[in-house]
């Protein structure tokens, strides 16, 4: 795979250990003959933050990575993951592994996993990206809203709900997960939509194709709607405008060990045992 000479870290300060693994992960870098270096440790990140630079290495847990997602997609470079949280599907190397592997990443010694990014246009001003998922309920939490949802101009069913989730692949292990939704494969080309607490039982997940193109609206009588783009970006829209969800022709590729195992991350993540495993 192709060399990276110019990386960008970006560590979360509030991380135990984040600040100074940075340094020394950069050190390794320079000592591989590493070309350009920055560090931010910034919550927002400045536009073109990445522009100049073949890689970004981000150190602390899944949301420290998702906070990078938009400028690191638009600028077509790959994500190098440094997990300093508690749980980490996104962020695959632990420090211990980004340590004595860094030197041979660098070198090219990696794979890319090309994970899909949702497109959301909550309002004509207001586009984003998402790598997990686009949450969309009640501007004010304690209310329920009524949504009505339609896939490419056709009425899917509109729900009275706490708020909906529309997850990728990627994102199906994260709040979806937790609402009761399926954990897909991150190479489905597949769109999820969960309800949260909906008000009918038979309302479940629905999968679509990844081709579709899904339009919310909002039919709760002087309410706004509240979106929120990975648990980061929250906007709030009133009830006239339609909020429009697709896949983004962007991606996110991520840096991974040639031996990496999503399934193996799954099981270890999610504490999966049915008592075989333990006796091999």
């Amino acid at each position: 795979m192709q060399p990276f000479q110019k990386l960008a870290f970006v560590f979360n300060s509030e991380k135990p250990g984040a600040a100074d693994l940075a340094q020394k992960l950069a050190q390794i870098a320079r000592d591989a003959g590493a070309k350009k270096i920055k560090f931010s440790s910034e919550r927002d990140l400045p536009a073109g933050y990445f522009k100049g630079f073949d890689a970004c290495c981000v150190i602390g847990g899944d949301g420290t990575l998702l906070g990078v997602v938009g400028g690191a997609a638009r600028q077509g470079i790959p994500v190098i993951g440094v997990n300093q949280g508690s749980l980490g599907f996104l962020t695959t190397f632990s420090a211990e592994e980004a340590c004595a592997q860094f030197a041979s990443v660098l070198d090219g010694d990696y794979r890319l996993a090309t994970r899909s990014l949702l497109n959301c246009q909550a309002s004509p001003k207001h586009r984003d990206i998402a790598l997990n998922d686009v949450l969309i309920k009640n501007e004010v939490n304690s209310r329920l809203v009524r949504l009505e949802v339609f896939a490419n101009g056709k009425l899917v069913t509109d729900y009275y709900c706490d708020g909906v989730i529309f997850s990728t692949p990627t994102g199906s292990t994260a709040y979806n997960l937790a609402a009761g939704g399926p954990i897909i494969h991150p190479g489905a080309g597949v769109i999820a939509m969960t309800p949260i607490c909906p008000h009918t039982l038979s309302n479940r997940t629905i999968i679509f194709r990844d081709d579709v193109k899904l339009k919310v609206y909002n039919r709760s009588k002087e309410s706004r709607l509240l979106v929120a783009m990975d648990g980061q970006r929250n906007t709030t829209v009133t009830e006239d405008s339609p909020i429009e969800i697709s896949i983004s022709e962007r991606s996110l590729s991520l840096v991974q060990r040639r031996d990496y195992s999503h399934f193996e991350v799954m099981r270890t993540k999610l504490k999966w045992s049915g008592g075989f495993l333990d006796k091999k």
